[in-house]
């Protein structure tokens, strides 16, 4: 059977302001309920208290007995109508009324209409208030220990009424005086804790715990945001009084009284009770200011429990059913087994809510890697394991603590990086949650993938601790956790096991490329990230360090090729030569790669080029031998350009072919083949630029090809012909093709390949041609036939005279 838990006067909540309407078990000493063990009457100390959740209202004349806190425990229970608090009070001192100063009234106006985007947040303003109060507490106490004589328990205590609408929020924190709830709670810009951080400062006392010292004042307003009504009942260690601030939305004053019930007195603290608006009453749920707590302020350093509905099973009797009767006498003297069934017993108790540490404010080297693992999964909702992670803390100017992690697959997808807002990155001031919802204030959109948290002490924010402000302390935390983020991939591709790199590439590998085009201060950084299948290692992707390392001596540069795919780069007509050579060439088949590789331009003083441009390079030139070709192809180039006209900027001589006839390569500063590609496809593209940015083609023609010697002839002998000057137009159309541009007239050029192929077929197949073969065919059997009757056998016994 399930335990119940234990609550001790220690653990009792510091009760809320209004008369409850009872709907639990009454506690008492005759109606104490005992858990599975069976404690006894005599050792009530140490039995376990819970109420039961009954069907239905119980009578004002079966009420819970209440308790003063003072002296002993107490159950809350659900509020009754607001009237009858008020009815209670009336032999109480009379209230005092304050007026607000002007700048409150606006300030709440602007909270309540437009300051706040999520109206959510007011349960974390509210609970980081109660925290900073007992964060003072604690502080005072380390010199005046007195003022925790009523209570050492310091906590945070979350109870809801759904039927009313209504939520309290206790702690046992420093409380306030008559005179600090005047000057906290009804003047802008007033906190008792900024009050207490400039004495400290002026008595210079301040030690290293006041950071943890946050602000009460503008925060508190947050609570109208779903509230009508809001009660402070507020106890000082300093005070012999308990005085009762409340206050309305959209009202310009607000009334301070004595508490003189002795039902509602609190040894210590404050207590916040919020009548909702109508439309607001969802959020006095159970579960859901349990969410939200979690969401929030899950890392909040003092124990914050919730008022939760639990249950525990047990086994109860039936009663048997009258009309079943025993038929045999026999039977009236066996005892008969009592039928009994499993029911739930429901009952309300308080829940530790916030029961996860704050991984980041522990010694990275005390923290084992499952543990890194489990905070990841419970933190992200993940089910896989991270690739790698990183926990720091950054001083200086500056610090913050974060744990950052890299993900083992993109949740978004592969294709997906173009999306800021993927709420990776979750931010914390003083453990309390801010905001997940970035648009690249602290990474920038290429690292979205990158997850973690992110915890600072000192981070300037507005007013609603929601939305970052553009500064310098900002930049310089964005700075450093890109870094970190490098040396943690970076971490992953010098590991021992290749596989996790390889896998974070597939993932993740567009997103390093995007960095390299948009992030020109971190391309350093960025570039010995990159993987590239090339001409040598077509199977396996290498590292620009790999190609460096693989160069030859007298190489120069970094060769690489953009194509559609590793087929067509395989096997285009730029490589011939750069193969001979033993020249590594780098194929990029990823749309972004030639972007990303033009906007490095290059990599340890080795530049990259484009084998598919014009004017390349490859540290073999002869001056003497390219002016003797030149000399003799001249006339021929020429020709060739007369007859192409517009189509290519020039006709050359070209020192990368050894089996092609000829190539078409870009001009030094236009598009590339794969680029003009890419732009066409592009479904918002301006197609007004494709002809400027499509920039100069020109053909280079092989000299030592068999086709270009026919063609040199030709033009020499007869520039004129017909067949000469289509053989041309054929030749400039298939290195069109092979150079990977798309051809203008995709059906004239389809003629002109029909056309030259019925030329080269042309009275293979004709009658004249079958019978000429039939007539070899008949002479070569005839004399077949004449060998095979030259053949007589001999038979057996038969000699010569």
């Amino acid at each position: 059977m399930h335990k119940l838990s234990r609550l001790s006067s220690s653990s009792i909540l510091r009760n809320g302001g209004s008369r409850y309407r009872g709907v639990a078990s009454s506690i008492s000493a005759s109606t104490s309920q005992y858990d599975s063990t069976g404690v006894s009457d005599s050792n009530k100390s140490t039995s376990r208290w819970y109420s039961s959740i009954t069907t239905g209202r119980s009578n004002s004349s079966h009420s819970t007995p209440k308790f003063n806190l003072r002296n002993g425990f107490y159950l809350s229970n659900r509020y009754e109508s607001t009237s009858a608090a008020a009815s209670d009070a009336t032999d109480s001192p009379p209230a005092e009324k304050f007026e607000y100063q002007a700048e409150v009234s606006r300030l709440m106006d602007l909270i309540v209409h437009s300051l706040y985007s999520n109206k959510e947040v007011f349960l974390r303003e509210l609970i980081s208030n109660a925290s900073d109060a007992l964060d003072k507490l604690r502080f005072l106490s380390v010199t005046d220990p007195g003022l925790m004589k009523e209570s050492s328990e310091l906590d945070i205590r979350v109870q809801t009424d759904k039927d009313n609408g209504i939520i309290t929020i206790t702690d046992s924190g420093i409380g306030m005086t008559r005179e600090e709830i005047v000057d906290c709670l009804g003047t802008i810009a007033q906190s008792g804790t900024a009050k207490f951080l400039k004495a400290l400062k002026d008595s210079k006392d301040s030690g290293s715990d006041n950071n943890l010292i946050g602000q009460f004042g503008v925060g508190f307003y947050s609570a109208f945001l779903v509230a009508d009504r809001v009660v402070v009942s507020t106890k000082s260690p300093k005070s012999e009084k308990q005085y009762v601030w409340e206050g309305e939305a959209n009202a310009s004053s607000y009334t301070i009284r004595e508490e003189t019930d002795p039902e509602k007195l609190i040894p210590r603290g404050t207590r916040l009770t919020l009548y909702l608006k109508r439309d607001d009453k969802g959020f006095a749920h159970p579960e859901r200011v349990q969410k939200l707590v979690k969401n929030y302020s899950q890392f909040v350093s003092f124990p914050i429990y919730t008022w939760q509905e639990k249950g525990y099973t047990k086994e109860v009797e039936v009663d048997e059913d009258p009309a079943e009767v025993k038929k045999e006498g026999d039977d009236n003297q066996i005892e008969k087994k009592k039928k009994t069934k499993t029911v739930v017993e429901r009952y309300w108790d308080w829940e530790l809510t916030n029961e996860t540490k704050p991984l980041w404010l522990r010694n990275p080297k005390e923290v084992t890697t499952e543990e890194y693992n489990d905070f990841y999964k419970q933190t992200f909702n993940e089910y896989l394991e991270p690739l790698a992670s990183s926990h720091f803390t950054t001083e200086g100017e500056v610090e913050f603590r974060s744990v950052l992690y890299v993900p083992a697959i993109s949740p978004t997808g592969k294709d997906d990086i173009t999306n800021p807002k993927t709420k990776n990155i979750r931010l914390y001031v003083k453990r309390v949650f801010i905001s997940d919802d970035f648009d690249g204030e602290l990474f920038p959109r290429y690292l979205s993938f990158v997850k973690g948290v992110v915890d600072s002490n000192d981070l300037p924010l507005n007013v609603s601790r929601e939305i970052l402000q553009e500064s310098r302390i900002v930049r310089i935390m964005r700075k450093r956790l890109v870094r970190k983020a490098f040396d943690m991939i970076l971490g992953i591709a010098m590991s021992e096991n290749p596989e996790d790199y390889e896998k974070f590439w597939d993932n993740f590998g567009k997103n390093i490329k995007l960095g390299c085009i948009e992030d020109r201060e971190n391309q350093k950084r960025l570039a010995p990230l990159l993987r590239f299948f090339s001409s040598q290692a077509d199977e396996v992707m290498i590292s620009l360090d790999e190609y460096v390392e693989n160069m030859m001596p007298e190489q120069k540069d970094i060769y690489y090729i953009a194509s559609d795919s590793l087929t067509s780069a395989q096997n285009a007509p730029f490589l011939e030569k750069l193969k001979e050579k033993e020249y590594e060439v780098l194929f990029l088949v990823d749309p972004i790669d030639e972007v990303a590789i033009q906007n490095l331009k290059s990599y340890k003083e080795k530049n990259f080029v484009d084998i598919s441009k014009e004017d390349l390079d490859m540290g073999d030139k002869d001056e003497e031998k390219e002016k003797q070709i030149k000399q003799e192809f001249g006339v021929t180039c020429d020709w060739m350009k007369k007859r192409l006209g517009d189509k290519v900027a020039s006709v050359q001589i070209s020192n990368r072919l050894s089996s092609s006839p000829c190539v078409l390569v870009s001009g030094k500063f236009g598009w590339s083949a794969n680029m003009e590609r890419l732009m066409k496809a592009q479904s918002l593209g301006d197609t007004s630029s494709l002809d400027y940015m499509r920039g100069r083609r020109v053909l280079e023609i092989n000299a030592e090809h068999a086709i270009i010697k026919n063609l040199s002839v030709a033009c020499k002998s007869s520039p004129d012909d017909q067949e000469a000057l289509r053989a041309i137009d054929l030749l400039y159309n298939t290195a069109l093709i092979s150079s990977g541009f798309t051809p203008e007239n995709p059906a004239e050029l389809g003629g002109k390949i029909y056309e030259m192929m019925g030329m080269a077929l042309s009275g293979k197949w004709s009658p004249a041609m079958e019978a000429e073969v039939m007539e070899q065919s008949k002479m070569i059997n005839g004399s077949e036939a004449a060998i095979e009757a030259e053949v007589v056998p001999v038979e057996a016994g038969t000699g010569q005279k």
